[in-house]
């Protein structure tokens, strides 16, 4: 049974009609056709197809869910196809057929990229349909991916999270609440036992897949030509990576992200960032990092999902990247944004509860599983801060853990009054996690107060940590300098004598991002001396392009 796509309070927006002056400039970029009855112009799934703008007729796209229920939309006249899938070259999630023949303007992917780089009008009006319409795919739970799986199961939880991160539409079926899925389980020859489970496109099954299976089988990476030599690859997606591809981007630069996981970095734990300039209300770090996605994407960076560098090859220039697969991504200049991971709890038996009660980020998904329950907060930075005010929403009470004395020392004044004011959470200095307890899941929680030396345990199943930051530059030790902690070491805070054994033979020193090897580049949380805060990441991001274009030009 066919239903309309739910259009939210913006459907003029949604799907926009274009003014017959409009149309005409968008007709410069491609070809006017005729089209029949029933003809297909694009098929879900299908990998390389244009945009299509109706000039007569009508043109009918359909959008398949869980249970083979489709969503349909007209378009007439002025309105057009395609939506986010369509500018990094990924593969369609709609089907869209003729209903009543006539023609249209077909636009190709290159020369759509070359409008909305260009026409500032128009990149407005596509743009934000593309954008809303994959909201409102999001909403409904319409893509091409279903995932059968358990709030219980920490898998579960892990896949969820990857697709949300990456903005991809799917659907969620509940083995443990939902009904009637005993034919969806028969049509696909899964058990229970097997999940979590991922059907992607109605065709592969995947039985607990891991992230790049899941983005191989969707073809995050399939129009991403990794012999191509680049002017610049990017690896990490954070704050200040996607700032530094935005910015090469759009001045024109080839441009290649690699990114082990989903765009964002930890800011995409973010439940809501509220002193990013321009955002008086706050932007939680998804939506930030979805953004700047599609602003990057615009501009024609390509970035490859959850693909890990797992080499630098320095030697010589080109500078090579290798990834887990054995594929190797040449560029004349590299820009390292990998970022810092969260200090996991020195506890031996942490680990099996990742997921399971243990959470290193607080979205919206993992407020939804401790919801009137009580849960832990471990951290004095700002990540904790705002995790506990966020989660002090839905749960029942918020225990905010610190080892030190007080928060003054790593948090905003304005998430300290915040949390002075709400009752829900309940601040413990000087204290720290001793022993976590339970079968499959978490169930109790030890904290040890260090003034008193007393222990306390408590029923407690939702533990979050935010404590510290560890870099992730161990695939780096043998091409770049590092300091004492790991983190790399940029510009001036390079000695003569390092740079002597990192063999610079350049007559200028480093620039000011510059690491030990002449065209490497290092933003954002993984630099050494870096501020951690996600403006300063987007700064380091846009200036370490400056220097690229300098580093090209040598």
């Amino acid at each position: 049974m066919a239903v309309p796509l739910t259009l939210g309070a913006r459907p003029e927006q949604v799907f926009p009609t274009l003014t017959d002056e409009q149309i005409e400039r968008v007709a410069g970029h491609g070809r006017k056709r005729a089209v029949q009855g029933g003809e297909v112009l694009v098929e879900a799934g299908q990998q390389h197809y244009p945009l299509f703008v109706v000039l007569d007729g009508e043109v009918e796209g359909t959008v398949s869910s869980a249970f083979a229920v489709s969503t349909v939309n007209t378009l007439r006249r002025g309105q057009f196809t395609g939506e986010l899938n369509l500018l990094p070259g990924r593969r369609a999630l709609a089907t869209v057929r003729v209903t009543e023949p006539g023609s249209v303007i077909e636009v190709g992917r290159d020369a759509l990229l070359a409008l909305v780089q260009n026409d500032g009008e128009l990149s407005e009006i596509f743009m934000r349909a593309f954008v809303l319409r994959r909201v409102a795919l999001i909403d409904r739970g319409l893509g091409d991916v279903v995932l059968l799986g358990s709030s219980f199961s920490a898998d579960t939880l892990r896949i969820q999270e990857f697709l949300a991160r990456n903005a991809h539409p799917y659907s969620y079926v509940d083995l443990d609440r939902d009904t009637g899925v005993q034919e969806l389980l028969d049509r696909f020859d899964v058990s229970a036992d097997d999940i979590p489970v991922a059907i992607c496109r109605g065709e592969a099954v995947l039985r607990n897949p891991s992230n790049a299976e899941i983005a191989d089988c969707l073809g995050f990476n399939e129009s991403v030509d990794t012999t191509r030599m680049r002017d610049v690859v990017i690896v990490g997606a954070g704050p200040a990576g996607l700032a530094a591809a935005v910015y090469a981007a759009s001045e024109g630069l080839d441009v290649l992200i690699i990114e082990s996981d989903s765009p964002g970095g930890q800011a995409a734990w973010s439940s809501r960032i509220e002193n990013y300039l321009g955002f008086p209300s706050g932007i939680s770090g998804q939506e930030l990092a979805a953004r700047a996605f599609s602003q990057a994407e615009k501009f024609g960076a390509q970035m490859m999902i959850a693909k890990r560098a797992t080499r630098l090859h320095c030697r010589e220039r080109p500078y090579a990247i290798e990834m887990d697969n054995g594929a190797r991504v040449a560029a004349r200049t590299m820009i390292i944004a990998t970022g810092a991971e969260y200090r996991g709890l020195p506890i031996q038996n942490v680990g099996r509860f990742i997921g399971a009660g243990v959470y290193y980020g607080a979205t919206p998904m993992e407020s939804r599983l401790c919801k009137g329950e009580d849960v832990i907060v471990v951290g004095g930075g700002n990540a904790a801060g705002q995790a506990a005010t966020f989660l002090a929403q839905s749960a029942r009470r918020v225990v905010l853990i610190v080892r030190s004395g007080g928060l003054a020392e790593g948090m905003s004044r304005y998430l300290i009054r915040r949390i002075e004011e709400m009752p829900a959470i309940e601040l413990r200095t000087n204290c720290q996690i001793v022993a976590l307890e339970g079968s499959t899941h978490l169930e109790r929680v030890r904290w040890r107060d260090e003034n008193s030396g007393g222990e306390s345990t408590e029923p407690i199943r939702h533990l979050f940590v935010m404590t510290g930051a560890v870099p992730a530059t161990k695939w780096l030790k043998e091409c770049l300098v590092l300091d004492e902690h790991g983190f790399i070491k940029t510009g001036p805070d390079l000695s003569h004598d390092e740079l002597e054994a990192a063999r610079w033979l350049l007559a200028r020193p480093p620039h000011l991002l510059e690491a030990s090897r002449p065209g490497v580049f290092a933003v954002g949380d993984v630099r050494g001396g870096n501020i951690k805060r996600v403006s300063s990441a987007v700064g380091e991001g846009s200036i370490a392009v400056a220097f690229v274009h300098q580093v090209l030009r040598e």
